[in-house]
């Protein structure tokens, strides 16, 4: 994506554009989707684009929403920053700042994907029609 940074700050809060194109970070405890618990995709607040999916959101207690996997839009780049070396990924759409990957997470990845909350928009999943057929009745 090609925007200016004046397109970035048009578009964006001033807290999301410090995470997203700064490489900041929020207060932990005080995001929005912290303690989302609802079913859906997570998505870039920068552009839009699909990262995590909720079956791979997890409690780490660490202050931000936690992944044990993201998908094939989350881009993974070294960070020697502030006299720490980590893995930050980022958007590959937009080249957003989301957050931090590390190794201490749950199985099957062992990965935490630690993301600030401000990085991310939430798309709730429709209701699904289930249709349930018992002894030749059909519930909906």
């Amino acid at each position: 994506m090609s925007k200016t940074e004046e397109d970035w700050k048009a578009k964006l809060t001033s807290e999301q554009f410090h995470i997203l194109r700064e490489k900041g970070t929020e207060i932990p405890f005080t995001g929005k989707l912290l303690n989302n618990k609802e079913t859906g995709k997570y998505t870039c607040a920068g552009c839009g684009t699909e990262l995590f999916s909720s079956e791979t959101k997890f409690d780490s207690h660490c202050g931000w929403p936690s992944f044990f996997e993201a998908n094939k839009n989350v881009g993974h780049r070294e960070d020697n920053g502030y006299g720490m070396n980590r893995i930050e990924v980022f958007c590959k759409k937009c080249n957003g700042h989301l957050g931090h990957v590390f190794d201490d997470g749950p199985q099957p990845t062992g990965k935490r994907y630690c993301i600030n909350s401000l990085a991310l928009g939430f798309q709730k999943e429709k209701l699904k029609i289930l249709k349930l057929i018992i002894n030749g009745f059909i519930f909906a």
